[in-house]
């Protein structure tokens, strides 16, 4: 596997490495919602490679390297020499076609050489849960899928997706990998704190919480941000996530965000479901543990690597916005944790989303994460 980068701000256009020696079957992108709504990034791209899937989203913060930027478009170009590569992309109606709309995607990649799945998702109108649910019903537990949802800054405004297209909304894209050579490992780690008491989910509608202990979830948020942070949520909840335990399922500890408010009703919706009757914790951050979660992310991804790899190695880094938000300066310390387990032979790339898709070790269970640094590192075997 070879690989190009390239990158773009206003003030010099695309910048890249020496051009490869073949055309490459698939060009990565990622930037923020202002710099991809136009269309133009894309229609660039695709006059540098006119026969590659072009895929990308839009972002809340681009990864390249060690650094962190807001004004740049980054992207990789991709060239395999054993590996085959196909694009397909769904139109989501609604949250509620979300499991039916994953399915969609998985029928059109079923194939026995189908050796691992990489998702990019509009942000705010999916349920996450739900559409890699319509994934494995499909192609099973077993294939690797990982991936991220789209993001908006902390706005929570419009997120977009592009797949041999410009970018738009309401859009699900789906890269598959096949053939015996293609190498695909990762890893996910948070590294939260939980505080306060552990409190049931007394009513839930799906991803709607709608009672936490008997009370309005809204209600126990105001209480712990104050009424200014809480008039400031969404966004200032990327802060204070949940932590979600199903006794049913003692393995499978997820954390999701808060995605929406409705301040009439006082509840709240999260990422994806949240079931009724499970427990929940708030969380908070400890930027140390954040910085070491992330680096058990590029360890898992690093050793689940097979020997033998040839050609160059892409990691693809998916953190939460939420994480960024809540780390602030220190968010540098993610990517050099990450950065220190991969290596300095591993180019990485990535971008801070609203949701990241990837499989934890304790379960095995590909599913939505929020608040978690997410590591796939792809790559070729040996002739």
């Amino acid at each position: 596997m070879q690989i190009q980068y390239l990158h773009w701000n206003a003030a010099h256009g695309w910048r890249g490495a020496d051009a490869l020696r073949e055309p490459p079957q698939l060009v990565l992108y990622f930037g923020s919602r202002e710099q991809l709504v136009d269309g133009q990034r894309y229609g660039e791209l695709r006059g540098l490679y006119p026969d590659s899937h072009i895929v990308g989203c839009s972002t809340g913060g681009q990864i390249h390297g060690d650094d962190i930027c807001d004004d740049e478009v980054v992207a990789v170009a991709l060239r395999f020499a054993r590996t085959q590569v196909r694009l397909v992309q769904e139109l989501i109606e609604s949250r509620d076609a979300s499991r039916a709309c994953g399915a969609r995607l998985a029928r059109q990649v079923m194939a026995a050489d189908l050796a691992g799945l990489f998702v990019l998702s509009d942000g705010l109108a999916v349920n996450g849960g739900e559409l890699l649910a319509g994934i494995t019903e499909v192609l099973g537990p077993d294939l690797p899928v990982t991936g991220g949802l789209a993001g908006d800054g902390t706005r929570f405004e419009q997120t977009i997706v592009g797949a041999d297209a410009e970018p738009s909304p309401n859009r699900v894209a789906a890269i598959a990998f096949y053939g015996a050579s293609f190498r695909f490992a990762h890893g996910c780690a948070g590294g939260w704190d939980v505080f306060g008491p552990r409190r049931k989910v007394t009513k839930a509608e799906g991803s709607v919480v709608v009672e936490l202990d008997g009370e309005p979830p809204l209600d126990l948020y105001t209480r712990y941000l104050g009424e200014e942070e809480a008039e400031a949520m969404p966004g200032s909840g990327l802060a204070f996530p949940l932590r979600i335990h199903d006794e049913a399922e003692p393995n499978r500890q997820i954390v999701r965000s808060v995605f929406a408010v409705d301040r009439n009703a006082r509840t709240l919706t999260f990422a994806a479901d949240i079931p009724e009757g499970c427990t929940a914790q708030l969380m908070r951050a400890n930027f140390d543990s954040l910085a070491a979660g992330a680096g058990e992310a590029g360890r898992q991804a690093r050793n689940a690597l097979a020997e033998g790899v040839a050609g160059d190695k892409l990691a693809i880094l998916v953190s939460c916005t939420g994480r960024r938000r809540v780390m602030g300066q220190r968010t540098q310390d993610e990517l050099d944790a990450v950065a220190a387990e991969l290596g300095e032979d591993v180019v990485r790339i990535g971008f801070y989303s609203y949701g990241e898709i990837a499989s934890p070790a304790a379960s095995g269970r590909c599913e939505l994460h929020n608040q978690t640094m997410t590591v796939t590192v792809i790559a070729e075997a040996a002739a």
